[in-house]
């Protein structure tokens, strides 16, 4: 594994918040928020961070949602895990979206809205092939391997 890349950031909002770690170990670094939002159900709203990443190359940020934003409230992030190219340099933004289906939830300045995850990635070489090796899977997919088979209901004459 490699050694922990350093991460310059760039402030884009006077209540901008560095990423940060909650406790020691976590895999995320905290996203805040730098504005009020509210977010009707079943409605998505990019919310801004205020902050600009360069992520290292060779590395790829993932924005993933908090899990108690969506136990709690049912808030997640649309495109999760979003992804912040490392030659990207805009602001970063959160896609929310309220899946509550009665209560609107309002995001406030400083808020904790998600995590930012630094991976190592590997750049791959694509080559066009006319077949490929064969493996057990194969060529199965969507549910191939099971898991929620479930008996039929019995059926009752008439």
């Amino acid at each position: 594994m490699t050694a922990r890349p350093t991460v310059p950031w760039r402030r884009l909002h006077p209540a901008a918040v560095a990423p940060r770690y909650a406790r020691p170990g976590d895999a995320g670094a905290d996203l805040t928020s730098v504005e009020d939002a509210t977010i009707e159900p079943g409605h998505r709203v990019l919310v801004r961070t205020g902050i600009a990443l360069a992520v290292p190359d060779g590395w790829v940020g993932l924005v993933h949602p908090r899990s108690g934003l969506a136990a709690r409230h049912g808030v997640t992030v649309v495109n999760a895990p979003g992804t912040v190219d490392s030659g990207y340099r805009g602001e970063i933004l959160v896609n929310l979206i309220n899946l509550d289906p009665a209560e609107a939830f309002t995001v406030r300045t400083g808020d904790r809205i998600a995590q930012l995850v630094l991976q190592e990635v590997g750049e791959a070489l694509f080559e066009e092939t006319d077949s490929l090796s064969e493996t057990e899977r194969g060529e199965t997919g969507h549910g191939s391997t099971g898991g929620f088979d479930r008996p039929s209901p019995p059926t009752t004459g008439r």
